[in-house]
Parts: structure tokens; sequence; C-alpha cells
């Protein structure tokens, strides 16, 4: 068998869509395989985002399988890696991994990680041998959302002006700056805005920035249909970060319901100690649990003192 690896094509979009819920609706077992992940959608935003950094596995001038990555500057990861089942153990996966790890070379990505089946011990082995580190689980949280009798002060991205965007884009590279060197979320936060997948939502304190969340919400973006889902959220380190992540998440909540939707989601990796109690100790409760990969094996802003909401799957 003759497999080629070169750049996902637009107009291949849907069906690569179609093989990764048939490849994960099939893994886990699903009655209707290519009814995974309902409404909710990855590959095509993800492309748009950056057409560079998808490929595709072809065998015969067809499609099957892709894998898509994603540069947050210092960090990166990749995913959802999809192959159709037909071409399971054929070791088309590993061929896929590899232009994502020649980006992470180009990139001069700092720490790359990953997120996998925790049980699954066929993933594990085929990410070790690319240098990938099992390290903290990740469970993705989740809560009904009810209307706040106190609405909580917070700011929408989409209603600032051309300035005060500029304005916050630096602050929000400050914030992640220090947390992880390097770590730049402005890619992400402007293509929620340019695709109209969601909004992020900030809020200010005396000293500057307080935090931030990227979030989607809704069918056609990662969130799906009654959901508003964080990408990634973080607040400023330091005293009482533990009371501004219970602020950002109130903002989040109410960014679900202004927005018509019933369910918040989010994901906390459990080496973030006190976000993890703190999101448990709020009422919400697990609904996926993974494990964060990582390469190099250090623990990049997985650790406990970063009160950070993320999902990198």
């Amino acid at each position: 068998m003759n497999i080629s690896i070169r750049l996902l094509q637009a107009n291949e979009l849907a069906e690569a869509d179609h093989i990764f819920r048939l490849a994960f609706g099939t893994f886990v077992g699903l009655p209707e395989p290519t009814q995974f992940a309902g409404d909710a959608a990855y590959i095509q935003h993800r492309w748009h985002t950056d057409p560079n950094a998808a490929f595709a596995a072809e065998v015969d001038g067809k499609l099957i399988g892709s894998n898509l990555v994603t540069n947050w500057v210092s960090f990166g990861y990749f995913g959802p890696l999809t192959v159709h089942p037909d071409f399971w153990q054929q070791k088309v996966g590993q061929q896929l991994i590899e232009p994502a790890i020649a980006c992470f070379t180009q990139w001069h990505t700092r720490l790359a990680g990953l997120y996998t089946f925790a049980t699954s011990p066929k993933h594990h082995v085929l990410y070790q041998k690319f240098g990938f580190h099992l390290r903290f689980l990740t469970p993705i949280m989740a809560k009904s959302v009810q209307p706040f009798q106190v609405i909580p002060q917070g700011i929408r991205y989409s209603q600032l002006n051309e300035d005060e965007r500029a304005e916050f884009l630096k602050a929000s590279y400050q914030l992640t700056d220090t947390i992880y060197e390097g770590l730049d979320l402005t890619k992400q936060i402007q293509t929620v805005q340019q695709q109209a997948l969601g909004d992020t939502v900030l809020f200010w304190d005396d000293i500057g920035l307080a935090g931030f969340a990227v979030c989607h919400y809704g069918a056609g973006t990662e969130a799906g249909s009654n959901t508003c889902f964080v990408k990634f959220g973080a607040v400023r380190s330091g005293t009482n970060a533990g009371e501004r992540f219970e602020q950002l998440l109130d903002i989040c909540e109410n960014l679900a319901v202004t927005q018509g939707m019933s369910k918040l989601v989010a994901g906390v990796n459990t080496s973030r100690d006190e976000a993890y109690r703190r999101t448990i100790a709020r009422g919400y409760r697990s609904e996926i649990i993974g494990v964060a990969m990582h390469r190099p094996n250090e623990p990049g802003y997985n650790r406990p003192d970063v009160f950070a909401l993320d999902d990198w799957r």
C-alpha cells in the first residue's frame, strides 16, 4: 500500500470531517459512529486558521485520514488525528504525526502537547515513539448554567473598538507569558472573532487584565448545540488568583446564559490542583477524562500555581 502525506485541501474538508466522526465513533463503540460529536465541528475552522498546518493521508487518490496542528507560539499541539477504520494498524497515524513534528520544529515550539484516551495503551505507545510523555489527567468538565441574579462584570472582545482590541491583545499576551514564556493566544482570539465561532470574555482590575476566556458556542463550533465551550481561559497568577478564577467562571457562565446555551464545558488539567478543586466545588462534573502528553517531559503551564482552563482535543 502506497500512502502519501500532503496538505489537506479545501474540497476535502467534508470528507475529512466524515472520517473524523467515523474513526472516533467506531473506537468508542457508538451504534452510529458518524454521530460522534453531534453538530460540533473541528476540522473546518482549524483548516481555515492555518491551511499549511493541516495534513492529509491518501491512498490511490483516496483520502483516508487527517491531522491538524495548532500553534500557540511557544506551545503547540495536534489533533484531531484520525484514520479511516479500514486503514487502522497500517501505520498511517505515525505518518500523519511526522509533519506535525516538523511544524513544531519550524515554529521553534518549546513544548508540544496532545490529548488522548487515558485508558488506551496503544495510543500512549504510538505517541511515546515521538517523544511524548504521559503527564496528568485532563477531565473535560460540564455544568448546567442558570441566569445570574447579579450580572458579573465582564467585557466581550466583540464589543471593543480597534484600539481597545489592540490593548487587550497586548495585555492577554503579557498575562499568558507569565504563565508560560511565549504562550500567546492572540491568533486563537482573532480566529474566534473572524470565523464567528463565539467570543472572548475578559475583565480588568486595578492592576491590569485580570483574566480572559476564549469561548465557542453553538452548532458548527467546537461547542455544539446548547453549549458554551471554553477553548482557553486563564487569570493572572499570584495573590487572589483563585478568586479571579471563580470570577472568570462566573463571566463564562453568564456568556453561556446570554447566548441561550444551557451548558458550559471546559477542560481542567489536574496538575492545576486548586483550579480543579474550585471547578468541582462549583458543580462541574467530568464528562470525558483524557490524559495530557508532553514533549519534552516538563510541566509547561500545567502546574499547581496556574489557574487556567483549556482543551487540547
